[in-house]
């Protein structure tokens, strides 16, 4: 009887430990997780943060609940320091752009080589091949937890001057770039005079003329109408391409059971295909409605004949060469090899 009563303490002890450390796990989850955005909605990037919360909310019942910050709110809108704010803590989860992680991840450079990637199929053999896989893998390794792809989209040139057809027509033109220093190197070496700040800073900026020029995806034209602020003249080069990571922090990560962490995961999956596909509607079409859209504005777009964009190829070789060893041999040449190898 002693035994028998001796058991059924145990028994009820471990059911009693049971719900304790459930209680404890779920005490544990806080009430909100903050989200980093450079970009709100109606953006594809700030659609890809939407999207991503609300999968989580409706799959976790609840239990993970999030709170966009767009504008890099939560960094007081410096967006280079956002990866390191995200090892820090400071930032919970964020969908964060390769191009500004850069500085903390080098290798992110690759996306930034100029004129690696010449059209869709060559982004996909890289972010979902070895290439991504490897880039994953520094990412965590760098102390942040990557778990998706998505897409910031093609990055091309506006100005307030006149038609950009040959790197001539660059020569002299303030342009407003990302912190990254490659970029400062690419624009110099096209004779342009590169000028870094801020989204945040360039908008008032581009409105004032202090810059003449940007470079960004189309679909930041047609949002925030950018011929209202000088932008009268659009060039198609597709130079660089942009890829977004959904990303957490990595105490954060630890603190969700497995079964939530596969949830979180798949549910940054499912957003990122979503948002790809937002980012690239109206560009992939053999008409490309969204260029019909920017020159309705009354702003003349310019789509490079091939010999004009090889020859902004050649006069960006030389920072293609400096920049490879910075990024890595190796996955500098599995790239090349990726996009050689692709379905076009």
């Amino acid at each position: 009887m002693k035994f028998r009563r001796t058991l059924l303490g145990l028994a009820l002890a471990a059911t009693a430990l049971g719900f304790t450390t459930g209680a404890m796990a779920q005490a544990a989850y806080k009430a909100e997780y903050k989200m980093s955005l450079v970009l709100g909605p109606p953006t594809p990037w700030g659609q890809a943060g939407q999207i991503w919360a609300n999968l989580v909310k409706e799959r976790t019942q609840g239990r993970i609940n999030i709170k966009l910050y767009p504008g890099v709110s939560l960094i007081q809108g410096d967006q280079t320091r956002e990866f390191s704010a995200l090892r820090q803590g400071v930032i919970d989860m964020a969908v964060g752009s390769t191009i500004n992680w850069s500085p903390q991840v080098k290798q992110l450079n690759l996306f930034s080589m100029p004129f690696l990637m010449p059209d869709y199929a060559a982004v996909d053999a890289l972010t979902q091949g070895e290439v991504g896989a490897e880039l994953f893998k520094i990412i965590d390794k760098a102390g942040v937890m990557p778990l998706a792809w998505g897409e910031n989209g093609y990055r091309e040139i506006t100005n307030s001057k006149h038609p950009i057809k040959s790197p001539a027509d660059l020569k002299g033109m303030k342009i407003r770039v990302v912190g990254s220093p490659l970029f400062a190197d690419l624009f110099t070496a096209l004779g342009a005079n590169p000028t870094q700040m801020s989204w945040a800073d360039a908008q008032p900026a581009l409105a004032s003329g202090a810059v003449d020029g940007q470079e960004n995806p189309l679909f930041l034209f047609t949002v925030l109408k950018m011929h209202n602020v000088g932008q009268k003249f659009v060039t198609t080069w597709g130079y660089v391409a942009d890829p977004l990571i959904f990303v957490v922090n990595k105490e954060i990560w630890a603190s969700w059971t497995p079964a939530d962490q596969a949830i979180v995961k798949q549910a940054a999956i499912d957003a990122g295909k979503q948002e790809i596909a937002i980012a690239r509607k109206g560009l992939v079409e053999a008409d490309k409605p969204v260029l019909k859209d920017i020159a309705g504005m009354g702003v003349t777009v310019t789509q490079l004949t091939p010999a004009e964009r090889e020859a902004f190829v050649k006069a960006t070789r030389s920072v293609y060469a400096k920049w490879r060893p910075t990024v890595g041999n190796d996955l500098m040449t599995k790239a090349e090899k990726a996009i050689e190898a692709r379905k076009k």
